[in-house]
């Protein structure tokens, strides 16, 4: 069960490193902290069905 939330965190620092290191503002943050956090979170979904799956 971690390993979504992980991937949700991990993605939405990402995300807001890579906006601010392109100048963006704090709203431009918070969307492509957003993206990145839905995108990894997804990995980390997928990641953890083949655990869990590969488990059994």
């Amino acid at each position: 069960m971690i390993y979504p939330l992980s991937g949700l965190l991990i993605g939405a620092a990402i995300g807001a490193w890579r906006a601010k290191a392109n100048g963006g503002k704090p709203l431009d943050m918070l969307q492509w902290g957003a993206a990145f956090g839905i995108a990894l979170g997804l990995v980390g979904l997928f990641v953890l069905i083949f655990v869990e799956r590969s488990l059994l």
